[in-house]
C-alpha cells in the first residue's frame, strides 16, 4: 500500500489520533517497541513500551527484539537506537523535526577544527582524550570512536571522566559546558582548570599558555531548558520552605548545580523523589513534563514537586513528536510502510558503536 500522507493526520483531534495508535499497535503486536525519554510530553508518554533517560534507552535499544524501534525522543537519540540495534532492526523518529538545540551547538567541522588548532600547540593525540555527551550527532560519536574517545550521559559522566583520564591527561569534552564543569568539580579539580573552548573563535579564545595548562576543554553550548534555573529561584524556594530540597540536572549552571541538595541524571532525579520519605517537598530543576508527571505520581505519599523556574519551559524539539506523529507512524507500519526511517552510514556507526561500546563497559 502507499505511504499514508502526513496530511490526513496534521487536523486531527488527539483524542481520534490515541484512538488510532491503540489500533495500530494492536496490528502491529511486538513487531514494533515504544521508547519514550522521560522528557516525552504526556499524551505521547503514555504509548511508550519502555522509558528511560539516555543511558537506559541505549542500554534498551540495543536489547530489543522488535523489528521496529520507534523511538519518541530526538534525533540523536534515534541515531543511537540504530547504531546499538541489530541490522535487520529498523529505528524509527516520528517526526524528524525534532531535534536537539545542545547538539546542534557542536558540528563534526567545528570538532575537527579544534582537534587541528589544538595540535598546533601540543600532541593532541597524546594529550587529549574526547568524550561527546550522548547529546550529540552520530558523526561526533564516531569522531570520538576514531581518536579513541568516549561517549558519556549524566548518568555516568564522573564514571566516564575517570576513564578517560586514565588514557591521556587532558579532556575535551563537548558539547555541554555545564555537564563537563560540573563533573570536573565533582573529581575535585579546580575551576581555573576547566576552561571554556568558544567554537566560533580562532584557537577557542584561548592562548597556547591556557591549552597547556586546561584539565578539562569544555565546549561552549548549553541545554535552553536548562539554561532557564537561576540561583534566585532556589533562593526563593529556600525562604518559603526552608525544610524542601532542591533537585537538579548537571546541564544546569554550576550556580544551580552548586547550591542544590542534589545533582542527577533524570534517572537520580525520579528515583531520588520516590525513594524519598512522604510529606517532603521538591524543587526540582530539569524539563517540565518530567516535573509534571513526577509530581502526579507522588502526591499520593503528600510529596509536593513542583519546577524550578517562574516561566513554563519545555523541550520544545521532543514536543513536536505528539499524537499526529505517532498515529501516522504506526499506521503506516501496520500497512507495510517504514516513514522516517533513521540510518547512521556505516562508516560513521561503526565507529559511534566503538565510543558507544566502550561507554557501556566503562559504565
Amino acid at each position: 500500500m502507499p505511504i499514508i500522507p502526513f496530511d490526513q493526520f496534521n487536523a486531527l483531534s488527539d483524542e481520534s489520533c490515541q484512538e488510532r495508535i491503540r489500533a495500530a499497535r494492536a496490528r502491529l503486536g511486538k513487531k514494533a517497541v515504544i521508547l519514550c525519554h522521560h522528557y516525552q510530553r504526556a499524551d505521547v508518554y503514555q504509548h511508550a513500551d519502555l522509558t528511560g533517560d539516555s543511558l537506559k534507552l541505549s542500554r534498551l535499544a540495543s536489547q530489543t527484539d522488535s523489528d521496529y524501534i520507534v523511538f519518541c525522543g530526538v534525533h540523536f537519540m534515534a541515531e543511537v537506537a540504530d547504531i546499538m540495534s541489530n541490522p535487520n532492526q529498523i529505528a524509527i523518529l516520528p517526526d524528524l523535526a525534532a531535534g536537539c538545540s545542545m547538539a546542534d551547538m557542536a558540528n563534526l567541522a567545528k570538532v575537527e577544527r579544534c582537534w587541528r588548532e589544538l595540535g598546533e600547540v601540543v600532541d593532541v593525540e597524546a594529550e587529549f582524550t574526547p568524550v561527546t555527551y550522548i547529546n550529540s550527532a552520530a558523526d561526533l560519536k564516531a569522531f570520538c570512536g576514531r581518536h579513541g574517545g568516549i561517549v558519556c550521559t549524566s548518568s555516568n559522566a564522573r564514571t566516564i571522566a575517570d576513564w578517560a583520564f586514565q588514557q591521556r591527561p587532558k579532556i575535551l569534552f563537548f558539547p555541554d559546558e555545564h555537564l563537563g564543569r560540573w563533573t570536573g568539580h565533582q573529581m575535585g579539580l579546580p575551576l581555573e582548570d576547566l576552561v571554556v573552548w568558544d567554537p566560533d573563535q580562532e584557537m577557542g579564545g584561548l592562548t597556547p599558555d591556557q591549552i597547556r595548562r586546561a584539565k578539562v576543554l569544555l565546549w561552549k553550548g548549553h541545554c535552553s531548558v536548562h539554561q532557564m534555573f537561576r540561583k534566585s529561584h532556589i533562593d526563593a524556594f529556600r525562604a518559603k520552605y526552608p525544610e524542601g530540597f532542591v533537585i537538579a540536572h548537571p546541564e544546569c549552571s554550576f550556580e544551580v548545580c552548586a547550591h542544590s541538595d542534589y545533582v542527577g541524571s533524570t534517572e537520580l532525579i525520579v528515583k531520588t523523589i520516590k525513594e524519598a520519605p512522604a510529606g517532603t517537598r521538591w524543587l526540582v530543576g530539569t524539563e517540565l513534563n518530567l516535573v509534571d508527571r513526577l509530581a502526579k505520581e507522588v502526591l499520593p505519599q503528600g510529596k509536593i514537586v513542583q519546577f524550578m523556574a517562574t516561566t513554563i519551559c519545555m523541550c520544545s524539539t521532543m514536543q513536536r513528536i505528539d499524537p499526529q506523529h505517532l498515529a501516522w507512524t504506526l499506521e503506516n507500519l501496520a500497512e507495510g510502510n517504514v516513514v522516517n526511517k533513521i540510518t547512521v552510514p556505516p562508516h560513521e556507526a561503526e565507529l559511534a558503536k566503538l565510543a558507544l561500546d566502550r561507554m557501556l563497559a566503562v559504565s
